[in-house]
């Protein structure tokens, strides 16, 4: 079961499959999917839409959709993903279009750095980020990560950086 998480002005919920056609929409778009795999049709959003949501059955967490707490949207989604290709898992997050510059993702991934932490004890979480992505470059450096050597991830480069969570 997802936990809620809530921070000032997010919850952080499970999906639900009405979230569905703004994801669908997100991975429909070429400009927001630069960075994160490419665009995707409905049926290969769907595929991996269903993979967020059973990521939380094989490892006990998984992205979180982000609700502001004065909209009835889906604002992007946040969380841990540990595909068996990492070390350790990794803290990412994406907007949907409208949502940017907010502050949103900093402020949501700041809820999961301490649900992680606290909760979950986990180790140091990693995020991996596209060099030409210097928006996430900076959600990263927001959160206080550190950045390390950068690494191919999926056959692209990525840089890497490492969160130290909260004791």
């Amino acid at each position: 079961m997802t936990p809620v998480l809530e921070s000032e002005r997010l919850i952080l919920r499970g999906w639900q499959r009405e979230d569905f056609p703004a994801y669908a929409a997100f991975c429909a778009d070429a400009k927001r999917t630069l960075h994160t795999g490419g665009q995707k049709d409905a049926f290969q959003a769907w595929t991996a839409f269903s993979s967020m949501v059973g990521a939380w059955a094989l490892n006990g967490y998984g992205m979180f959709a982000v609700e502001p707490k004065d909209a009835d949207a889906v604002a992007g989604f946040v969380g841990l993903w540990h595909p068996p290709a990492i070390d350790e898992p990794e803290l990412a997050w994406s907007l949907y279009e409208g949502f940017e510059g907010r502050g949103y993702a900093v402020e949501a991934a700041r809820r999961v750095q301490v649900w992680a932490a606290e909760d979950l004890k986990l180790p140091p979480l990693m995020s991996f980020v596209h060099p030409d992505n210097l928006a996430s470059q900076a959600v990263a450096k927001r959160l206080g990560a550190e950045p390390m050597s950068p690494t191919e991830l999926r056959g692209e480069p990525r840089l890497r950086f490492r969160h130290v969570l909260p004791a």
